[in-house]
């Protein structure tokens, strides 16, 4: 083999190789952006449900205009996105989802949190 041709096969097999690397980071910051939509997702859910809780009176099994015996229900503690879990006040829940993939820092799972008021979300807090 002449010198030409191990030059094309060396520079054939940096490129194949950079390409390899390139992809990776590409799925695993397509990954972490999904695992981050979902759980936001799932926390809207949850935030849905305690809003139905908060406005059905309490003769059919809602909190009569307070959140205070709402709790996530055990089926949706944890799913494939993720575990969640609520603090709750009387005029307040906040509810944490920590996903399953690493954030941005690549050390800490992906984390949102949610608060949820009477009439609306307040506000959603992503960290990671």
């Amino acid at each position: 083999m002449g010198q030409q041709q191990l030059l094309l096969i060396v520079l054939g097999v940096i490129i194949v190789g950079i390409s390899v690397v390139v992809g990776i980071s590409v799925f695993s910051a397509s990954s972490t952006s999904a695992n981050r939509d979902a759980v936001v997702s799932d926390l809207t859910t949850l935030a849905n449900m305690a809003q139905q809780y908060y406005r059905k009176p309490t003769a059919m099994g809602g909190g009569g205009n307070s959140f205070s015996s709402w709790s996530i229900p055990a089926s949706l503690a944890a799913t494939g996105n993720g575990s969640y879990a609520a603090t709750v006040t009387a005029s307040q829940v906040t509810l944490v989802g920590t996903g399953n993939q690493l954030g941005d820092d690549e050390t800490n799972n992906v984390s949102v949190t949610m608060y949820v008021g009477s009439n609306a979300i307040d506000s959603t807090i992503v960290a990671n």
